[in-house]
Order: C-alpha cells, then structure tokens, then sequence
C-alpha cells in the first residue's frame, strides 16, 4: 500500500476507502461490514484465499454473551475478539499498511473495528493444495513413498515427523518484490557448520529479484560458480533425503510453490547416492554405487572413444573387430563425428517429446521412435549399426545415474568431447579430462571444497562415498563437512 505515513487511519470510512484505492475492486476481495457491539468493524480477506466462516460464525454466537453493555470500547471488543471469542491457530495485531496489504495477499482475514489505529489478521488460508503423493523424479524399490507438495509449512512438517528433534531450527524470510514468496532454511543445530550457514544467510539476504517461482530461482542467486556444467547446489523432493542430509550437516532450503528442496553444501559424490543405498544391504549398495560411478564414465565419454579411435587410432583396435566396422562404415557418407551428431541430436529430439508428450502415450513413442528411427537409419546407410549401439548405451547409462542434474551436465559434455575427440583424438581427449579434473577440484559450494573426500584424499572418509559400508561401522551419521569446519572433529 502507498501511503505517507504508512499508519493506519482510526476512522473506518477512510480505512475503507484507503484498502478499496490500494487492492482495487477486483471481485475475489471481499469487503464485508458488520457490527461489534455498536462499533461499525470491516473484515476484508480475498475468496479463495481465505475461508473466515469459521471465524464468523464464532463471531456471531459469543460475542453477545461477552457485551454485557450496549457499549463498548473499540479496545476492548478487540481484546475480546483476540482473548475470547477467535479461537483459531495464528492471530495477531497489524500495525502499518504494509503490514496489513502483506497479511491480506497471503491469506489471512483482517478484522478492522472503527475507532482504532491497529487491526486483527486471522490465520484463515484455504488455499487447495496437491495431497501428499509418491515422489516421481527420485523413484525407490524399497523405502518411503512420500514426496513433498508445493506446501513449504507441509514439506517442513514432514521433515519435522523424521527429526523430532529439538535440534533442528527454521528460520524463514521473504524474496520477491512482486510475488513475497516466503522462503524457509532449516538446519540441525550443532551438526550444522556456523560459517557456512552465515555465507548462505548472506547470499539470501543479497537477493533483489521481481519474482521467485520456483527454487531454481534461489539456486542461481546462491550457487558458488555461475559458469559451470556441474550442479553445486543439490536438490531432492524426498522428505527422507532431506532429512538424512540435515542429519549430516547440511542446511536445506524451502520455497514455497515447488516441491523440490535445496541442499547446500553439495559434494560430486552426494549426486551419485540415493535414498535406496541406506535401505538394502551395504554390499550391494555398494556395488551399484559403484556400478553408477561407470556409468557416468561411460555416458560422458565412449562417444568421443569412439570417433577418436576410429578416426585417429584405428590400430588400436583389434584386426576382426576393425574389418567389421569398416564393413559397416561402407556406404555411409558421413564421417564418425557427423553420425554420432546425427543420433545423438536425434536421441535427444525423442527424449524432450516424450517428456512433453501426454504420458499415456509419450513413452510408448519414445521407444516405437527410437527403435524405429535407427533401425530405418541404419538400412538408409545414413550411419553404422556400430554408431546406433553406441548411441544406445551412452543413453542408458545416462539414465542410471540417480541426479537428474548430473545427467543433464553429462549431456552437455559430452557433445563437446564428441568435437575434441573428432579433432584431437585420445591426446586431446587426455587433456581435456585433465582440464576436466582441475575444474571440478576448483569447485565450491557454500565454501566447501567440491571434490571433498576424492581431493584430498582421506581414506576415513571412503565409508560413505565409492562405497556403502554397514551400518555397524558408523556409531552415527557420517560428516563428511566435519573436517572443514574448524570447531569440528577430523575425519
């Protein structure tokens, strides 16, 4: 609201008129005058929003048990209305306009009687929201099944039910000129490092943005390093995930609108793990772990193996092996990094439609597509049937890894080792996977070194990270930021 002096005024017409110029006459904001006692008072929430029946109903049948008198004072029937008669979860008082415009576009009901320079808002907010569901991008054979809504007071509820702690703290604010999206950080006191916490208070405190939509919104805005493939900023919509990262220390953002929470400080290994490795058996979570590490390998580079070999390095390859690809390289006019282009563009052409697509029959065109497509490819002669089976399993190994951000960094990566490779062969393919090695070791997130455990190497810290040892091994949650914190103990 604009006004000089931002107080609110103690008359109820000009209350009125003041709220109506400010809010304006849309329908869904409800003005509604009634009387207390024989005060003229005003209740203002907007329809959708808020559902004040309750409260008025409440109004309705003890406020004239309580008027003993005809009349009045306007601080006492505010002082009823606040002691005796509302009894809902969340009131309170509104000194300023801003406060109150504040109040009113969130949800709560204003209650405002004449005569008074201060008005009641009621927790009173009946916005629908998406039930608690099956989490779809973090999908589990064995654990929990629930996933958070775009409810941050629910998504911060169901956390709270894993850590019933005393320990754990939120602290909450609100970012966005236009839409006031309220944000939450939460954090296990003790656990958490006091350093990195303060650095990530600043980085939200510096935000000036219009609108905040979704979290991506806060994970551009804090993230260390702006220009880098990898993700330095993790994300789950697990409440189970959430809750074992807080329990190793680090802090986890809410944004209301979005179920997907932010984990900072994230490590390079923290996005090869899921949930699903702390519910089976340490040995064969172990191996999987394991099995995803070579799956990222093999989704980043056998495509740029495999047109430097066969462009540069032919005699590296074994003699039947090489006579074979030559025979169904015959005909195909293109040379290797053309045709991986081709499929690989292709490839990801299907991919996007079947995400858009209706679900009922986005993936059953993804697959009829792909299959179709290559098999028709490879009969045209436009590549080899050696090239499709490359192409088919760099993408099935991009689909293993359990982060969809590490997947998309993968992706964005490999095109442009697909180029070194096609110009340089395995010589520049080394030094680009040095280049490669000192951008990651350069890393932060919130501060912390982003290749924690591999560089430096710290042999103690290898139970959680390649490998999943057994529970009987840790007598507590493992820290991995433990030893960058300088009151903490080293690992």
């Amino acid at each position: 609201m604009t006004n000089k002096s931002n107080h609110i005024p103690g008359r109820a017409n000009e209350f009125t008129d003041l709220v109506r110029e400010t809010l304006g006459q849309s329908p869904d904001i409800i003005y509604r005058e009634i009387i207390l006692g024989c005060k003229p008072a005003l209740i203002i929430y907007i329809e959708g929003l808020g559902d004040p029946h309750e409260m008025l109903e409440a109004i309705h049948q003890d406020m004239p048990l309580y008027l003993e008198k005809q009349e009045q004072a306007a601080e006492e029937l505010l002082k009823l209305l606040k002691e005796r008669t509302i009894t809902l979860g969340k009131i309170g008082e509104v000194k300023t306009l801003t406060e109150l415009e504040a109040k009113i576009l969130s949800g709560n009901t204003i209650v405002y009687i004449d005569g008074l320079d201060k008005a009641l808002y009621v927790g009173t907010e009946a916005l629908k929201q998406r039930g608690v569901e099956e989490a779809t991008s973090q999908s589990v054979v064995r654990g929990p099944r629930e996933g958070f809504t775009e409810s941050l007071r629910e998504n911060t509820a169901l956390v709270r039910r894993r850590i019933q702690s005393r320990k754990l703290q939120l602290e909450e604010r609100i970012i966005g000129d236009n839409t006031n999206t309220q944000v939450a950080i939460m954090y296990m006191q003790g656990l958490c490092d006091n350093e990195v916490l303060n650095k990530l208070r600043d980085r939200l405190d510096q935000i000036r943005l219009d609108s905040v939509l979704e979290s991506n919104y806060i994970e551009e805005m804090i993230q260390d390093q702006t220009y880098s493939p990898f993700p330095t900023v993790y994300n789950s919509e697990r409440p189970d995930v959430i809750a074992s990262e807080l329990l190793e220390g680090r802090i986890a953002i809410f944004v209301e609108g979005t179920p997907f929470v932010l984990v900072v400080p994230a490590l390079f290994a923290q996005f090869f793990q899921s949930s699903e490795d702390y519910y089976q058996r340490g040995d064969f979570s172990s191996l999987v772990r394991l099995l995803r590490y070579l799956c990222f390998g093999i989704a980043l580079l056998t495509p740029s193996f495999y047109i430097a070999i066969t462009t540069f390095h032919q005699e590296m390859l074994p003699t039947n092996l090489l006579i074979s690809l030559i025979g169904q390289r015959e005909g195909v006019p293109f040379p290797a990094f053309v045709e991986a282009l081709i499929m690989e563009i292709t490839f990801e052409i299907l991919r996007e439609a079947g995400i858009r697509l209706p679900k009922s029959i986005g993936q059953s065109v993804s697959i009829v597509g792909t299959l179709v497509i290559g098999q028709a490819a490879v009969e045209a002669g436009l590549v080899s049937a050696a090239m499709v089976i490359v192409v088919s399993i760099t993408a099935i190994s991009n689909f293993a890894l359990p982060s969809f951000n590490v997947g998309i960094s993968t992706r964005v990566l490999r095109f442009a080792l697909m180029g070194i490779g096609a110009s340089f062969g395995l010589y520049g393919m080394i030094i680009a996977l040095i280049i490669l090695g000192l951008h990651l070791c350069s890393l932060e997130s919130m501060g912390v070194p982003y290749m924690t455990s591999f560089a430096p190497f710290r042999w103690k810290s290898q139970k959680d990270v390649m490998l999943r040892l057994s529970q009987r091994t840790k007598k507590k949650y493992l820290n991995l930021l433990a030893s960058y914190n300088k009151n903490g103990p080293e690992i």
